[in-house]
Parts: structure tokens; sequence; C-alpha cells
């Protein structure tokens, strides 16, 4: 795994909200274990994380269960937006089922994958999250391509006025490229992608990755 870093040069800052106790020791194990990353705080539910969020708690990347005392992931990931903007929210699971991943993407969860992943695939999860990815596994990923095939266009989709370059980075998004590959495919810089990404948020009122090619599907933008 290559050296990953913030911005700032601080290791990427990772939380864990997981119940299971046997579990979450062995991901902040795993985590702790990767270079360029760490993994201090470990959450038996969202309740806890609100509260060290509150107290001025910042990850960069929250790893969250979906089945948890109290509060579920899945509903908790309105407020943990709310409180980290700019965390990236991977989901951490045993549950595949087309519903709940679902949800939990239009809901703004970054990425969603399986515990039963082997550890290098978590690790890559966290990666490509904080390169602006949107991690799933091959399964899940085709679980919701699936549920968006399925789904009716939206009445009320509008002209958001997207580019063509905007269009044509939202299906590279769609495909699940990173920002270095769109850019290398399209033979422009990664500031540039970014900056067009950014745009394409704002216009489709979106911020995340999951929740503008979640739209665009929806409304048949591209």
């Amino acid at each position: 795994m290559n050296d990953m870093k913030t911005t700032s040069g601080k290791p990427v800052c990772v939380w864990l909200v997981e119940d299971n106790a046997t579990f979450a020791s062995a991901v902040q194990r795993v985590v702790g274990g990767l270079e360029g990353m760490a993994c201090p705080e470990s959450f038996r539910a969202v309740e806890e994380a609100f509260a060290a969020m509150e107290k001025g708690g910042c990850p960069d990347v929250i790893l969250l269960d979906v089945q948890l005392p109290g509060m579920d992931g899945i509903t908790a990931l309105s407020t943990l937006k709310k409180l980290a903007p700019k965390a990236q929210i991977i989901i951490l699971t045993v549950f595949d089922d087309a519903d709940k991943i679902f949800r939990a993407v239009c809901a703004g969860a970054s990425g969603y994958i399986l515990k039963s992943s082997g550890s290098g695939q978590i690790g890559e999860a966290i990666r490509q999250a904080v390169d602006g990815g949107a991690p799933m596994t091959p399964e899940v990923a085709r679980k919701v391509l699936d549920s968006f095939s399925r789904l009716a266009p939206d009445s009320g989709g509008g002209d958001y006025n997207l580019t063509t370059r905007e269009c044509d980075i939202l299906r590279l998004m769609a495909d699940g490229l990173l920002k270095k590959e769109i850019a290398d495919n399209l033979g422009i810089s990664v500031h540039t992608v970014s900056t067009h990404i950014q745009r394409v948020y704002e216009k489709l009122h979106v911020n995340t990755n999951t929740g503008a090619v979640a739209k665009a599907l929806r409304e048949r933008l591209i």
C-alpha cells in the first residue's frame, strides 16, 4: 500500500463504529498497521461517535456498521455527515441485501464493503475513499446498479445545465474510476477533475460521488 497522508501531512485518521468487540479489535489492528493510517477510536454505538464529534473529534474516514445498539448505521448517516461533513463514511457490514445497500448509498455513504472482505480490501477501500472514489466490492456495485436501473426517472428531473465535460466525468465516476484515472482518461489534470466534480456536486445538490452517480442514473442524466 502506498504511503497515505492527509494534505496536512498527518496519517489518515480512521474511526470505527462497531459493536462486536472482537471484530472491532481486529479492524483497528489491521488499519493501524497500514502505512500512513491510524485508527485511534472505536465506538460501540453511533451515539458515542456523535458525542466525540461534538467535543471536537474529526476523523478523515469512518468505518460504520449497519446493525448497532441504539440508532442503526444507515439512519445515522445524515447526522454523521452534519457533524463531520468532510469525513468519508464507508459502510462495513455483513448485510449485502440490495435494500440496505441502496439506502446507504442514497443517504450519502462514500462506499459499502462487506466484513468478509480481507484486510487488504478494507485498506484499499479507505485509500479509494480518501482519493475521492466510491469503494464497493464487485457484488455490491452490481446490486447498486441493478437497483438504479429498475427505477423510473424522477418526474421532477430537470435541466441541471451540466456541461459535456461534466457529463463525461459523471460517466467515468459511474464506472468506478478514481480522480487520477479520470484525469488520465480525459487528458486533464487531477486538479481540473476535482474542480469539475465540485461543480457537479453544486449543480446536482449532492455532496458525495455516490450521491452524484445515484442522481445521474436515477434521472437518466448519463
